[in-house]
């Protein structure tokens, strides 16, 4: 049995959960793991968050890739996320992967181009970025793992 994510798994992923639906446009929905997305009959992924077309959500979970699918690093799964997720994402037209390290604290954009993945952005400690795809997004990485994060006053 795998170990629960730690505290600063789960905080990166309600603040991205929180940056990502602030724009969200209605055609799409996001939301936090555990969701199923079925990319072939023997390909299922369940990524940290996901973003999807309403309409390609079942009651299973998202039929075909993701407009958006997120992975925050964690140790036991850093190889699968780094490499056979992207590999496998960017193959079934996923157009937008993001891969978050909360302890560095950094941030991963790639974009699929062509059969593959490109980094758009990398985004590390304080840095932010206005990313426009799949849509407007404003993220900072440190912003997404602090304690007190400057969204919230004190």
């Amino acid at each position: 049995m795998s170990p629960s994510p730690r505290p600063v798994h789960q905080r990166a992923v309600s603040r991205l959960l929180e940056a990502l639906t602030r724009n969200c446009p209605r055609w799409l929905e996001v939301l936090p793991a555990p969701v199923d997305v079925m990319l072939a009959e023997d390909t299922v992924f369940i990524p940290d968050v996901v973003v999807g077309d309403r309409d390609a959500f079942t009651e299973r979970g998202l039929v075909g890739p993701p407009e958006l699918a997120v992975e925050v690093l964690s140790r036991s799964t850093r190889l699968v996320d780094l490499e056979l997720k992207r590999a496998k994402l960017a193959e079934a037209g996923c157009p937008n992967y993001w891969i978050v390290d909360p302890d560095e604290p950094s941030m991963l954009v790639f974009v699929r181009r062509g059969d593959e993945y490109v980094q758009h952005a990398k985004l590390i400690g304080t840095e932010s970025a206005d990313l426009d795809q799949p849509y407007p997004v404003q993220v900072s990485p440190a912003s997404l793992v602090s304690a007190y994060p400057q969204m919230y006053p004190a």
